[in-house]
Parts: C-alpha cells; structure tokens; sequence
C-alpha cells in the first residue's frame, strides 16, 4: 500500500511507502502566537463525513468553531476532507467503515504524530493514538471516547487516563467509566445558526439513525402504527449486517404509512426533521450522546425517546421532548407531542448545544492541560456516578493534570 502524507498548510508533503516520515518541525513561539489545536480524526471516513459519521461531524463542528475564535487549527484526517480548515493526512483516501483495522489505524496516528509537532496540544479522537503517543515525544494530548465505557473500551481508557486527561461526552457515560479518570465531561455541540428552523407542517413522526436493532426502529413503528402516526425512516444502511437488519425486521412492516426513506445528505436531513412533527428515537441502549436529538431541536423538531443514555441530559421531559419508560408510553407521546413549543425547543439547543460552548469547554481543557502537564503520575480519583443535566465542561472529574500544586482542582 502506497500511503501519501500530505498537507493543505506549508508543511512539506512526501510520498513513502509503508510508514510517514518524520517531518522537521516548524519553530512555534508559544508565548506570542494564538493557541495552536492539532486534532487527529481516525481514518475511516473524511471530515466532515458525507453521509452517515458522527464523530468525524463533531470533529469538524469543533475544528471550524476553534478557528473562528482565532485558535490556529490543524486535522489529520484523510486527502479526501473538505473541512475548510489547515488540513493533513496520511491515507489519501477515507479507508471506509469496515475496511480496516489496528495496523491501518495504527500507520495514521504514527504519521499524524510526525505531523503535529509545531502544535500547543493534540486532540486525538483515535484509540491507538494516546498509546502510541506516551511512547515518543510530543506536545500534551488530550482524548475524547465518543463510544460506550464497557468491557472492552474501560480498560484501554483506563490505562490511558494514567498519562492523558479523557474526555467524556456525557454524564450517563461518564458514569460508567469504573477505573477511568475522567477529565470533562463536555456534551457535543452544533452550528444552531446553519438549522434551518421549521414549524413541523409535515404530519409525520421522523426517524434517523442507521439500520440497527439497537437504535429501537422496530419499537418506532409500532408505536407510529399505534397512534396512527406517519412515520418516514431515514437510516444509513450500507454493511451487510444492516441490510440483514432490514430485510429481516424492517422492510416486513413497510407500507401505508411507514416509510423507509433512504440514508440523507445533510440538508434533506435537515428538511426530514424540521417538516416533521417530532424525533421518535426509542434507542434501546445506553447511548453516550444523542447527536440527532440536538439536531432536531435546533430545527425545532421536538424528541419522543426512552429514557436511555444521554436521553435525560438533552431532553428536558415535558418541554423539549417527552422522556417514556415503556412501548406504551412511547406510543401515547406521539398524541401529546404536537403541543409543545417549537420555539423552545430551539432556544435550548442555543443555550446548552451550541458549537460556541462546545469550543469554549474545550479551550479551558487545553489550556489547564498545556499549563499543567498532560504527562502525570496516575490517580486513585476516579469517576462517580453523578449526573447533571447541563451540558458543561466545568463538571469535569478529577484528574491529575487538572490539579494545582496545592492538590486541588484547578478553576475554570
């Protein structure tokens, strides 16, 4: 495999084989330039991606928002991103979900690191990445686990909160992160001011996910078909397993007035949800953070959702959205949804969701991180179980690159 590292910015670019090269440096004057940001987005799909891809969404709302406060930002992402910010990769192409695996992963975060040297701080949003990272030398970094703390992934964070401040993206999920130190919890936010707002004209309920039994798409059409409520499904459906899903548990129950509505570009997903009276989203696990509820809201759609996850940390039960415990109660919500105000829903999603807060949380964490020391001694603090409704950077945990040398937890 020929692997091209290449950049948008003046660093040079080389083409090698197997591995990147290391590249020489730019000399950075950190006590008279702006803030410099390295993120590292994994190679599966470019930023932002073009369909389906949440993380690499996020990624790209937190790289513009960054530089348009006038933080010097760069993304090691794929050749083919479009985010319109200093961009440099290491695989030409998005390798696609699916179609990779350690050794790929593990060729980008090495050239990524070779390619971040001139930077204050590298946001990595890789899993190898932090662990390669402690073995060479580089600027502080900090990681966000936009997946669930569970059998697998609590060990590896663990290990790595030992030397690199991890960054939670709710509080349900923070909750279970046992042995992990967490250094913020800091909810994902989004451009309000590119959501089209839209009064819900279209007399259907909205799904939008990807085909999966765990996105609960079977318990929304029943509760639609129960309260005689339209429902268009809007779901990414591109791996076998989810074409199996589908013609096995969805495709079945199509027709009248259930809809399978394809996967959506981001502008006609922003059409399906502010046309649609509300979000049905009866996730069925613990999700750690409902990106398309905060996307809905800002359209003014409100949210019909169990409460899972991070449901009842953006859903204000009764005012935004309701928050139901069982199939009936979901199927009752569609008959009570129409009566909440649109309006508010939006205001929130400003308030507590927006890509100026989101860039806001993170800044403070760089910078306690870069006046701190990412590379500290392990600690015996470890996560509780609270959970707040706020969207806050500044309910982080303890972390040891987070104190003062007094021992306490330094101030935002």
């Amino acid at each position: 495999m020929t692997v091209l590292v290449g950049t948008t910015a003046s660093t040079p670019a080389a083409a090698v084989g197997a591995t990147a090269v290391n590249l020489v440096p730019k000399v950075h004057d950190r006590a008279r330039s702006p803030l410099r940001v390295g993120i590292i987005a994994p190679p599966w799909l470019p930023v932002p991606p073009v369909a389906y891809g949440g993380t690499e969404n996020v990624i790209d709302i937190l790289a513009r928002g960054l530089a348009a406060t006038g933080v010097e930002v760069v993304v090691v992402t794929t050749g083919d991103a479009t985010c319109p910010v200093a961009r440099r990769w290491v695989f030409a192409q998005a390798l696609g979900v699916g179609n990779g695996g350690v050794a790929e992963e593990t060729c980008h975060v090495i050239g990524a690191y070779a390619l971040l040297g001139d930077v204050d701080v590298v946001h990595d949003h890789s899993l190898v990445g932090p662990i390669y990272a402690r073995s060479i030398p580089s600027p502080p970094v900090v990681t966000t686990n936009h997946g669930p703390f569970n059998e697998i992934l609590t060990p590896i964070y663990g290990a790595i909160s030992q030397r690199t401040p991890v960054i939670a993206i709710s509080h349900s999920q923070a909750s279970g992160a046992a042995g992990v130190s967490i250094a913020a919890v800091i909810h994902h936010g989004i451009d309000v001011e590119r959501m089209p707002f839209s009064c819900g004209t279209g007399r259907y309920a909205a799904f939008l996910g990807r085909m999966h039994p765990s996105k609960g798409i079977e318990d929304a059409i029943i509760a639609a078909r129960t309260a005689g409520m339209p429902l268009r499904i809007a779901a990414k459906m591109t791996e076998p397993a989810e074409r199996e899903y589908f013609t096995a548990h969805v495709a079945p129950h199509l027709g009248g007035d259930i809809e399978y509505v394809g996967e959506l570009r981001r502008t006609e997903k922003y059409d399906l949800l502010g046309e649609a009276v509300c979000l049905l989203n009866p996730i069925r696990w613990d999700e750690p953070f409902g990106m398309v509820m905060i996307e809905a809201m800002a359209c003014g759609t409100p949210i019909v959702t169990y409460d899972r996850g991070s449901a009842s940390e953006i859903v204000d039960d009764g005012e935004t959205g309701l928050v139901c415990g069982d199939q009936h109660s979901l199927a009752k919500a569609l008959g009570q949804v129409e009566a909440l105000s649109r309006s508010r829903c939006r205001e929130v999603v400003e308030q507590r969701f927006s890509s100026r807060r989101m860039v806001a949380d993170h800044v403070a964490l760089y910078r306690r991180v870069i006046a701190g020391g990412a590379r500290c001694p392990g600690t015996d603090q470890r996560t509780s179980a609270a959970r707040r409704n706020p969207g806050s950077e500044g309910a982080r945990r303890s972390h040891p690159s987070m104190r003062s040398s007094s021992g306490s937890v330094s101030a935002v």
